[in-house]
């Protein structure tokens, strides 16, 4: 066999090799050598240098060292030394850090244990939420909302069980009826509440009264349904954006009340100002403001026991107020972008919050802590509202969907193509009360009374979108009811009466329209 020339001269020469008597793997090696003397002996202390000079590499690589520039400068702060000098880039600063924590320790010692633990968990990114001590305020105001949320969630569940006894059949019968009768809607009425466009719509907890805010910062009160002027009230110098009625505020006819608190407005002023008035609305002007947000206020939201007001804003927080104090009890941050909703739940435990970056959470404003994050809109998200039952609550987007979100099963549980455009407003129907928590419905089937029926309160919602319609769905099969069509823009808020007598709804079109059924009867 012919072999490749390389290959035959290493064989040959390991055969010569053998031949002489000489094994590669038997030769000796001296690791035990000395360096060479130079003149005056130079050469050893030059290798001592060396070698000292490894070694202080080494503990310096070994160093915990932030890697964050922020964190580098503190740290330079902290030993005294300038944060920065002329011409000093980051990695250079970084450097400059590592051989002043080396002097230091070689000065002083080691750091000890704990202190090495610290810096490096300063060098690993937080993926868990963090929390700052508030005020105590604060702390008053969480323990008094647990106290209030407890037993309202108490009733709810114990409401909740005996629905569950109902048979199916009456649940269907029951809900059949109420999606014919949501199918009678038509306009009755429409009315131009101001110069620019209306940007949203709220009935009063008594139904009789609709608040209607626009861009030009007016807010007209009109009656229900004929829509007449009430009164006007002027204390915002941009767009109107958020408007909540105080919990059980009842107003007469006249729509003058005593001077007590009884609606809240939010708003954007001149050069990016922004503003939250609280009125009694027996004046024009408001009893107080509340300050604190930088940019624009898009969405305000009584909880329901009325001692507290939830803000959104274009600044990326939402805040909690006290109303009574007018004080500014949370700044809550967790939005990369604009916050443009907030939603209380129906037991005051929980708020719901979305906005520009696509992104709905749940807070408990109990803890603080968030719990259930709302992830699947591909757009903006412009509206929020709870069902009665308390872990449900719909979420109305850009992309035009409305999904239905589950906090027992933390999940979203189904969604509907609602508008061909922007949702830009919901609303959920909770009736009188607003909960679960009053006495059952009473019925008589058959000359026996009932005393366990099944609620009208959460069996539809209304939306309202930039397609010009407003479409009412039944929350049974989620199922389209009834579209109602007249604006002539696109619509930018809708809501429902607490009696389901009205739907109030107002737009692009300057106007305020009220849809009811040729009865005049609620469902």
């Amino acid at each position: 066999m012919q072999r490749h020339p390389a290959r035959q001269a290493f064989v040959e020469d390991g055969d010569e090799a053998t031949e002489r008597g000489i094994s590669l793997a038997e030769l000796p090696i001296d690791r035990n050598y000395d360096l060479p003397a130079g003149a005056g002996g130079a050469a050893p202390e030059r290798a001592s240098a060396l070698l000292s000079q490894f070694d202080r590499k080494r503990r310096a690589a070994q160093l915990a060292v932030p890697t964050d520039d922020a964190k580098v400068r503190i740290r330079l702060r902290e030993l005294g030394e300038p944060i920065t000098l002329f011409g000093e880039g980051p990695a250079d600063r970084r450097n400059r850090l590592r051989e002043l924590m080396l002097v230091d320790e070689e000065e002083h010692g080691a750091a000890s244990p704990d202190v090495q633990m610290q810096d490096a968990e300063d060098n690993i990114d937080q993926e868990e939420e963090f929390y700052t001590e508030g005020l105590k305020d604060l702390l008053k105001a969480r323990q008094e909302i647990a106290r209030y949320s407890l037993p309202r969630a108490q009733a709810r569940v114990a409401r909740q069980k005996e629905e569950s006894s109902i048979p199916l059949r009456t649940h269907i019968k029951h809900r059949k009826a109420i999606k014919e009768k949501l199918q009678g809607f038509e306009l009755f009425g429409t009315q131009i509440a101001g110069d620019r466009p209306v940007s949203i719509t709220r009935f009063a907890p008594n139904g009789e009264i609709v608040a209607a805010g626009n861009w030009s910062g007016g807010i007209k009160l009109l009656s229900v349904p004929n829509l007449e002027e009430k009164r006007s009230l002027r204390g915002h110098t941009g767009i109107v954006g958020g408007i909540s009625w105080f919990p059980g505020a009842t107003l007469p006819s006249s729509g003058v009340s005593d001077s007590v608190l009884n609606l809240a407005s939010g708003g954007g002023g001149q050069g990016g100002a922004s503003d939250i008035h609280l009125w009694s609305l027996e004046e024009d002007t408001p009893i107080s403001t509340l300050q604190g947000h930088s940019d624009r206020v898009c969405r305000v939201e009584f909880h329901p026991s009325g001692k507290y007001l939830a803000s959104a804003s274009f600044d990326t927080t939402w805040r909690l107020w006290d109303v009574e104090t007018t004080t500014e009890l949370l700044l809550q941050e967790g939005h990369s972008r604009q916050v443009y909703t907030v939603a209380f739940n129906t037991d005051g435990s929980l708020l719901a919050s979305g906005g520009f970056d696509s992104i709905g959470r749940i807070w408990d404003l109990r803890s603080g802590r968030t719990v259930m994050i709302l992830e699947g809109h591909i757009r903006e998200i412009y509206s929020l509202d709870w069902g009665i039952d308390g872990y449900r609550v719909l979420s109305g987007s850009g992309d035009g969907w409305v999904k239905c979100w589950d906090l027992r099963a933390v999940r979203n549980i189904g969604g509907i193509g609602a508008h061909n455009g922007n949702v830009s407003d919901l609303r959920w129907f909770k009736g009188i009360d607003g909960d679960m928590t009053t006495k059952p419905d009473v019925s008589m089937e058959n000359g026996v009374r009932n005393d366990t029926q099944p609620r009208k309160a959460g069996t539809f919602f209304v939306s309202s979108g930039f397609d010009k319609n407003v479409n009412i769905y039944s929350a049974d099969d989620w199922g389209l009811a009834k579209r109602l069509s007249g604006h002539s823009g696109n619509v930018l808020s809708v809501d429902v009466s607490s009696d389901a007598k009205w739907i109030a709804s107002s737009g692009h079109d300057r106007t305020v329209k009220i849809w009811g059924r040729d009865d005049g009867e609620g469902i």
